[in-house]
């Protein structure tokens, strides 16, 4: 018998089996039209999200100028906002939200490792304290005390 025994919580081996979240976990895996629709949506995102497209709908844009400015067109003020914003931020934008979710995704991972390091050290902790109860263990049979029961002081109380 050890005066502790170290009972490890049931999450720590289900945590260090399934390793930190990434996105690939959040994706559907049963219906075929939510997975079809998924891939889909990511191949879009993937495409519309980088900065060459950025580029292409700038080009879009200025060559659309003449047009908005022509009699009869929608103006400065509407082809700035409802072509060039509309078209050329979504692209910027859906790039630095990757930028941004490539870095929380590191400092997931980080937090993820920094608490596998902390349950090392928790765990050769109480290993460590395991060693020295066996130790207490055999010194007090060796000088003749029980360990199930608590040395009382002088006036009969237990502290």
């Amino acid at each position: 018998m050890t005066l502790f025994e170290h009972k490890q919580h049931p999450h720590v081996a289900a945590r260090r089996k399934a390793g930190p979240v990434k996105v690939a976990d959040q994706l559907p895996k049963g219906n075929p039209i939510a997975r079809f629709n998924t891939w889909l949506a990511l191949k879009t995102t993937n495409v519309v999200g980088t900065m060459w497209c950025a580029y292409v709908f700038s080009v879009l844009a200025f060559i659309g100028i003449p047009a908005a400015l022509a009699p009869g067109g929608v103006g400065a003020v509407n082809w700035f906002t409802e072509e060039f914003i509309q078209l050329v931020l979504l692209s910027v934008i859906m790039v630095g939200q990757l930028i941004q979710g490539v870095a929380s995704d590191k400092r997931s991972e980080s937090t993820f490792n920094d608490t596998e390091a902390i349950l090392h050290g928790q765990e050769q902790a109480a290993a460590h304290m395991a060693a020295q109860d066996r130790l207490l263990q055999r010194i007090a049979v060796h000088i003749g005390l029980t360990v199930d029961q608590p040395e009382t002081r002088e006036g009969g109380h237990d502290d």
